[in-house]
């Protein structure tokens, strides 16, 4: 298989289990506070819809936030499992878990830093009612910052002498 079909199998793979992740853990909080409405399928997207009128502040700050942080330790989760997955003698499955691990990590740190004052707001809409805004976008800016150094300095260098031995 070339390394161009291999890419986008990866990106792909790495899409979807960002949205079962992310829109899971929207569910699994929604289905927890009772509050689950339906899920709707907006373009290429998933978006969960809960009964906000029936939850308090702090229970929508929850429902948004369990998304970031469910992907946040997914990502974390595949920098401690780097070795062993890099040991996979499968180039998919590495590739994948490559860009599965640069989504978990940068996606939602991009987005709730910078990116979500262009699109409706989103998930930051409900975090910012349990923070201000510009606390929620330095945190998330840190934490952009350290996913990134853990990509250099750990990520990369496994994922590069992986695929150089294979």
């Amino acid at each position: 298989m070339s390394k161009k079909f291999r890419q986008y199998i990866g990106l792909a793979v790495a899409v979807l289990l960002y949205y079962i992740i992310h829109e899971g853990a929207h569910l699994a909080v929604a289905l927890a506070q009772g509050a689950f409405k339906q899920i709707n399928l907006i373009g290429m997207g998933v978006q969960i819809d809960v009964y906000a009128e029936q939850m308090s502040d702090t229970q929508m700050g929850l429902f948004c936030l369990a998304g970031p942080v469910a992907t946040l330790i997914a990502g974390w989760l595949l920098v401690v499992f780097v070795g062993p997955i890099c040991r996979i003698g499968s180039d998919v499955v590495r590739t994948c878990a490559w860009y599965t691990s640069l989504t978990m990590l940068m996606l939602d740190a991009v987005y709730l830093s910078v990116f979500y004052r262009w699109v409706g707001g989103g998930d930051m809409n409900g975090i910012a009612l349990l923070a201000p805004e510009w606390v929620i976008s330095i945190v998330a800016v840190a934490v952009g910052a350290l996913n990134a150094i853990l990509i250099w300095k750990v990520l990369y260098p496994a994922y590069t002498k992986s695929f150089a031995q294979n």
